[in-house]
């Protein structure tokens, strides 16, 4: 793996993500939009393939480039917060998991915790979003590839279960 971050066990990838200052809002915590954002850097670190001479996650396997013909489109998405995120200077632990692949999408689901090394480790906030894979041309979704599957297979887990949901 990278020295940005590492599979764990056969379920989960970690995702090291800092902070930005100007992800704060005026209560001294990451606002929830920039959370949205931080989730979405982890997504394309994640599952982009590299440019030559990057390194990457054994999950980066989707095409990254404009003219690849296949786009990612978010479905849906849902985030529950548990505790406000301040900032640190320590890269957040993003764990990040498959609850389920389709057809021609995936249920990507995250845990956003505090640092690793931190004692105890907070557990801030939980997602998971929808992700489907379409042609570009015709803007209509297209089979998960047999690459993809074999290198999301082993980080597939189960879905999150929200806790406060109505």
């Amino acid at each position: 793996m990278t020295d940005e971050g590492e599979a764990v066990g056969s379920r989960r990838l970690h995702v090291p993500i800092h902070l930005r200052w100007g992800d704060l809002d005026a209560f001294n915590h990451v606002n929830n939009t920039s959370m949205l954002k931080l989730l979405e850097e982890v997504r394309v670190r994640a599952f982009w393939e590299p440019e030559t001479g990057e390194s990457s996650y054994p999950t980066a396997v989707v095409p990254s480039s404009v003219g690849s013909g296949v786009l990612t489109l978010i479905a849906r998405q849902e985030i529950e917060y548990l505790r406000p995120v301040p900032y640190q200077r320590a890269p957040l632990d993003v764990q990040l998991w498959f609850g389920n692949l389709g057809g021609s999408s995936m249920e990507v689901c995250y845990e956003v915790f505090s640092p690793v090394g931190a004692e105890p480790q907070t557990l801030y906030a939980r997602s998971s979003v929808v992700v489907v894979l379409v042609d570009a041309e015709s803007g209509r979704p297209v089979r998960l590839t047999e690459r993809m599957r074999t290198a999301w297979a082993p980080f597939r887990g189960e879905p999150i279960v929200y806790a406060r949901r109505r």
